[in-house]
């Protein structure tokens, strides 16, 4: 978590170095490729070589196209980063007398908790992300015109926010580079993850730590009744249902 939290801040915070830049060129005032671009972001993670693009979208890809790809990319890391806690965090608490929940009204897979919550509680969290994404629109997204329509500002770098209150983003360009492809793997994973719990849940309709409990604790009574065929001796009762 604590890893987490230095990693977004990374991202969030704006620094003096801007190697992502879409105005950077190259030699003579050329503007660079798509592909160097690519391989100059942060990201870059073995095993997978210098670029991870199966689909060889860089191949019709602009230099716009990778840049707003790049900011949804860190926008839905971040997002699936906050939810993927939300998870675990809503099912270990759900007894708990917090979160909205003082009379433990809510319980049950993840998935289905946000159904149970009451009147008062979505209003703010509507202004509050209507709020956030404001901001991140105002600070990065350049005016719709014409042929600029969905576009960046060429002063902006994806993900850059200017927002780290605790003051721990590096200065060293290269040292923010590892920073920013820290937060992108943990976004990943995060995405990855995310979906993983909700198709989980609909499949079973058990929570992410039941299922893996109960699950674990499966293979095991299952193990040990093989030892005991094995050895020819009884398979011993098991104290509590669903084995």
């Amino acid at each position: 978590m604590n890893m987490m939290m230095k990693t977004n801040a990374s991202g969030l915070m704006k620094t003096a170095a801007r190697p992502n830049v879409v105005a950077k060129a190259t030699g003579g005032g050329r503007v660079q490729d798509t592909r160097t671009y690519l391989e100059s972001l942060p990201g870059i993670t073995a095993p997978f070589g210098e670029i991870f693009d199966p689909a060889n979208l860089a191949a019709t890809a602009s230099v716009a196209d990778v840049r707003r790809w790049r900011e949804s990319e860190v926008t839905h890391g971040r997002v699936a980063m906050l939810a993927s806690l939300g998870f675990v965090i809503g099912e270990q608490l759900e007894d708990f007398p917090a979160f909205m929940n003082f009379d433990g009204s809510i319980t049950g897979p993840a998935i289905y908790q946000f159904q149970q919550v009451r009147q008062g509680f979505w209003e703010p969290l509507l202004i509050c992300i209507g709020l956030a994404e404001t901001y991140r629109v105002s600070a990065g997204w350049a005016t719709p015109t014409g042929n600029g329509f969905n576009a960046l500002k060429d002063e902006y770098n994806p993900g850059e926010l200017n927002f780290d209150p605790l003051g721990i983003c590096p200065t060293d360009p290269e040292e923010l580079k590892v920073m920013q492809t820290k937060e992108l793997n943990n976004g990943r994973l995060a995405m990855i993850a995310i979906a993983g719990f909700t198709v989980q849940e609909l499949v079973d309709g058990q929570e992410i730590f039941e299922h893996l409990f109960v699950g674990a604790a499966d293979e095991v009574v299952k193990e040990l009744d093989d030892i005991e065929r094995d050895l020819g001796i009884s398979e011993t009762p098991v104290p509590f249902p669903g084995f």
